[in-house]
């Protein structure tokens, strides 16, 4: 588990870099080229798409951060809670993905459900 305990932790890393070419940079070597991600409100694919969602994201919330809960993990398949919201303080946006590699060890798809939002 500890392989993708560490590309869990890369993927949450990736929604918190802020510097374009930095997150681009990791998004090559961790996720697979034609790699989809789906939650409630996107549908994308490829590193373009997720690329784009994750400074959507940031551009909503500025200044937040994703948190990490626990990973549960086995063979190629991770699933783990997350937390969204100013650093330090109880996250506003909370929910839990499911990521799952190819034979590569590159992420091929996400599945995120969102547990918690703001006014909902």
């Amino acid at each position: 588990m500890s392989d993708l305990q560490q590309i869990v932790e890369q993927y949450i890393a990736v929604w918190n870099e802020t510097d374009g070419e930095a997150r681009r940079a990791v998004l090559e070597g961790l996720w697979a080229e034609d790699g989809s991600y789906t939650d409630p409100l996107v549908d994308v694919a490829g590193r373009d798409g997720l690329d784009a969602t994750v400074a959507a994201v940031q551009a909503q919330f500025p200044g937040f951060v994703f948190t990490l809960g626990p990973v549960d993990a086995h063979h190629h398949v991770a699933r783990f809670t997350w937390g969204l919201g100013p650093a330090g303080a109880e996250p506003l946006v909370e929910g839990f993905d499911v990521l799952a590699l190819d034979g590569a060890g590159r992420i091929a798809s996400v599945a995120g459900f969102l547990d918690k939002v703001p006014g909902a």
